[in-house]
């Protein structure tokens, strides 16, 4: 049987899969979120949900990862292979996210340099939309925007390049590198942050809690909603990455300080944000609720305008802040695109090569839509749909038909407990196990419910001038595509003995 490479070190691991989940949407996504549903208090059902969804999910998807030996198509079909699907529509999730990732990433490159001349001027928003995506109607591509596409090249050559390199002599030397780098660069940014005037009023906004936001549903939902998107579960990363780990592995220990690892950092990202803010409403004499941002508006609209109001040093601090993006965002960018070229190796047995210049490649080619003048609007809707239709359900399938139908959680407690030090006995057993049997379909089930009300009544994006069709053609098509995907793939039969579970892990080999 084929030998698999290993990570160099445990460490090399952990830095890996907190590199997949600290990307992008963690340093913008989370302070709003807590902002918006109780301030302080949100930090109970978010810790809750890191309990009993986020932590669990971990130690479920390492947990395969290490027993089965493969991909995520390749591990669900050892595990049985009626659930094969499952595994290739993560790896189309992922496919998805990373086309459109990468352009996000190119923009803040681009921001990197615009920040030694704070080429944005006063006008943020007018030159984010108009001098630099120079965005066009809703569904019309209208040619490339040169300032986009260079940059988005640039970011895959570096990722395809690290991907080729392997597992341990480009993934974790490339995370080794990125995830120390980013952390640095960006307590450098809280620490600076916290000594402009006006950060303690943000710092009280961010903190002071209400309270009476605990008794409202959609404050746990949202709690689960932030923890599920942020671990990076049901990607096929966890899968895909712990595949990799060595025979003797704590995964147990590793899903906690990955999950908590995570978390930190997403409390750092608060605290930088917030007291950002919090100079800024100073400086403008409004509230920090009127300044409070959401997505890719908060990154590239309110901080170069905050930056622009900096007593000194503005464009080092700009060119730290996005600097800090682009690291986050390609170690991760690097984990989703390496689901799918596992997913190729595997299936069809070709070199680790071949899968990054094929699979890679094309995804590389697809994402230059993201650099014509319209890209923004497919970004904005693909990204919707796949994470509210794709990961959210793709996690409440993979949990059900674990728990429910293959009835594999005894055998993955098992594993677990026979590598890591941390057992799944007494109360912690029973608490992976009704975490992943009860609370977390009840949670996502809910979720799943409520968006698709939503969205059948609502037209995503209605107000942005975003037409019911172009949300069938480029969301609900997109979503229920990956899922078609992941069927087709499983007609194509794997190699011979290529589903027979390895007994040992293997040495680690180049490719």
């Amino acid at each position: 049987m084929e030998t698999r490479p290993q990570w160099g070190t445990r460490a090399g691991f952990i830095l890996a899969a907190a590199g997949s989940a600290i990307g992008l949407g963690n340093i913008w996504r989370f302070p709003a979120v807590a902002y918006e549903n109780g301030g302080g208090a949100f930090f109970l059902p978010y810790l809750f949900a890191l309990l009993t969804a986020g932590i669990p999910l971990l130690i479920l998807e390492f947990t395969m990862g290490h027993k089965y030996r493969g991909s995520a198509p390749l591990s669900f079909a050892r595990m049985n292979k009626k659930t094969e699907w499952i595994g290739w529509w993560q790896v189309g999730i992922s496919f998805i996210i990373s086309i459109y990732y990468g352009a996000i990433i190119a923009w803040a490159m681009s921001y990197s340099v615009f920040s030694f001349n704070l080429n944005w001027g006063n006008d943020t928003a007018g030159f984010l939309f108009g001098d630099y995506l120079n965005i066009t109607d809703p569904g019309k591509f209208d040619g490339f925007v040169p300032g986009v596409l260079l940059p988005l090249i640039l970011v895959w050559v570096i990722a395809l390049g690290v991907l080729y390199r392997g597992v341990k002599r480009g993934i974790e030397l490339a995370n080794k590198i990125f995830i120390p780098a980013l952390l640095v660069l960006f307590l450098i940014i809280v620490v600076r942050a916290l000594t402009l005037e006006g950060a303690v009023d943000g710092l009280n906004a961010f903190f002071k809690p209400d309270w009476s936001a605990i008794s409202s549903g959609k404050v746990w939902v949202a709690a689960y909603g932030q923890i599920f998107f942020s671990l990076s579960i049901a990607f096929a990363i966890m899968i895909t990455y712990s595949s990799y780990l060595p025979k003797k592995s704590d995964i147990t220990n590793n899903a906690f300080i990955t999950g908590f690892a995570n978390s930190s950092f997403e409390l750092l990202a608060g605290i930088g944000v917030f007291s950002i803010l919090g100079f800024m409403a100073m400086q403008q004499g409004e509230a920090v609720s009127d300044v409070v941002s959401a997505g890719v508006g908060l990154a590239f609209v309110v901080f170069p305008a905050v930056i622009n109001e900096l007593p000194a040093l503005n464009g080092l601090f700009g060119f730290l802040f996005f600097g800090s993006l682009v690291l986050a965002g390609l170690s991760s960018l690097i984990s989703i695109i390496e689901t799918y070229i596992a997913g190729l190796q595997d299936k069809f047995k070709i070199s680790r090569s071949k899968a990054v210049i094929f699979g890679g490649g094309f995804a590389a080619i697809v994402s230059l839509m993201f650099a014509t003048r319209g890209g923004l609007w497919f970004l904005d809707v693909m990204d919707y749909f796949i994470n509210s239709f794709g990961v959210a359900l793709a996690g409440l399938v993979q949990v059900i038909v674990v728990v429910w139908f293959a009835k594999e959680l005894k055998s993955l407690q098992a594993h677990a407990n026979s590598v890591s030090d941390i057992k799944l006995t007494g109360l912690l057993g029973g608490w992976w196990k009704i975490s992943l049997a009860f609370i977390t379909p009840a949670v996502l089930g809910y979720m799943m419910i409520d968006n698709i009300r939503t969205n059948i009544s609502e037209v995503y994006g209605a107000g942005d001038g975003i037409s019911r069709a172009f949300t069938v053609q480029y969301g609900w098509a997109v979503a229920i595509g990956v899922i078609v995907l992941g069927f087709l793939l499983t007609l194509v039969k794997w190699k011979k003995d290529t589903l027979e579970v390895p007994q040992s892990s293997s040495k680690e080999v180049s490719k």
